[in-house]
C-alpha cells in the first residue's frame, strides 16, 4: 500500500511521484512549469496533442539551471503520441521528434499511447516500437491513456508483450468515478494517473464539496484533489494561474474522514468533462 505523499513504486520498479501537473491547454506551460517545480511539483505531464511540449522542457531545464542542488533525474517528465503517430514506423519517428523537441532533458521518463481510437493493429504496433525505446533507454518507462477494460486486456494478452504498461492515464473525479476500468488498472498492477480531479473547474461550485472546503477552511480545488489521492491514485490537476499552484499541491495537511469520502463519491453517475474513448472498438 502506498503512502499518501510518497513515490510509487510502478511495476518496473521505477518511481513516480504521488501527484503532477497537468498541462492541457496550458499555452504559458514554460511559466507554470518553472513555478510549479519551483513550489514542489515533480512530475509534469503533457502531450504532443497540447503543443506545449518544448515549453514544458524549457520550463524544467530552466528551473534546473537555476537551482543546481536540484538534478534531472528528480523530475519525472510525461508526454504521449498522439493518433496520427500511431503505427510501427509512424511511432518511431514520432518518439525520436518528441525527445528531441525537448532533447535538454535526454529522455523521456513515461511515454503513453494517446488514446485507443486507432483500433488494434495500430495500437500493438505502437506499443511494439515504444517497447524498443525503452530498450534502447530514451524512455524509461511505458503507458496507455484513456484506455477501458477490453484495451487493457488486448495488450496485457498480446505475445508481442515484453513491457506492461505502468500506468493507465484517464479522466477520475467524483462524477466520473470509473470504478471498474480503477479497480482492473490496479489488480493487474498499473497505477491509475487520474486526469481532470478538478472536472476542468466544472464542479468547483459542488455543493457537497464546498460544505467540506469550508468546514476544513481549504478550496474546493484541494478538496477534490485529496479524494483521488485517498482513493489511491496519481491526480493531475492543472492551471495557468501560477498562484494557485502552491494550494493545489497543499493536499498532505489534512485529510478526508470516511464520511466525507462518501459524501463526495456519486458512483452511479458518469459525467465526464472530456471525452469518452474508453470504450472504442
Amino acid at each position: 500500500m502506498s503512502v499518501i505523499g510518497k513515490s510509487i513504486k510502478l511495476n518496473n520498479g521505477t518511481l513516480i511521484p504521488f501527484m503532477g501537473l497537468g498541462t492541457w491547454e496550458v499555452m504559458n506551460a514554460d511559466e507554470v512549469v518553472e513555478e510549479g517545480l519551483k513550489v514542489g511539483y515533480r512530475l509534469i505531464d503533457t502531450a504532443v496533442l497540447y503543443d506545449n511540449e518544448k515549453l514544458c522542457g524549457d520550463g524544467i531545464i530552466n528551473y534546473l539551471k537555476k537551482n543546481t542542488n536540484s538534478k534531472r533525474e528528480d523530475i519525472y517528465y510525461v508526454t504521449k503520441l498522439w493518433n496520427n503517430q500511431n503505427g510501427y514506423e509512424n511511432a518511431k519517428s514520432a518518439i525520436n521528434e518528441c525527445l528531441k523537441t525537448v532533447e535538454g532533458l535526454g529522455y523521456i521518463d513515461l511515454l503513453l499511447i494517446h488514446s485507443p481510437c486507432e483500433g488494434k493493429k495500430m495500437r500493438l504496433e505502437t506499443w511494439r516500437a515504444m517497447q524498443e525505446a525503452v530498450e534502447k533507454g530514451i524512455v524509461k518507462s511505458i503507458g496507455v491513456s484513456n484506455y477501458g477494460i477490453n484495451h487493457l486486456k488486448e495488450l496485457l494478452s498480446w505475445d508481442g508483450l515484453k513491457i506492461k504498461p505502468v500506468v493507465n492515464e484517464i479522466e477520475v473525479s467524483p462524477w466520473c468515478m470509473r470504478d471498474e476500468l480503477c479497480k482492473f488498472t490496479k489488480e493487474n498492477d498499473m497505477q491509475v494517473i487520474a486526469y481532470a480531479p478538478l472536472s476542468h473547474a466544472y464542479r468547483l461550485q459542488d455543493e457537497d464539496a464546498a460544505k467540506i472546503a469550508e468546514k476544513k477552511n481549504i478550496s474546493v480545488a484541494q478538496v477534490l484533489i485529496r479524494w483521488s489521492l485517498q482513493k489511491g491514485y496519481i491526480p493531475i490537476p492543472k492551471t495557468k494561474t501560477l498562484s494557485r499552484l502552491p494550494i493545489n499541491l497543499d493536499v498532505l495537511s489534512f485529510q478526508l474522514s470516511e464520511d466525507e469520502m462518501k459524501q463526495l463519491d456519486h458512483p452511479n453517475v458518469h459525467d465526464p468533462s472530456d471525452w469518452e474513448v474508453t470504450t472504442c472498438p
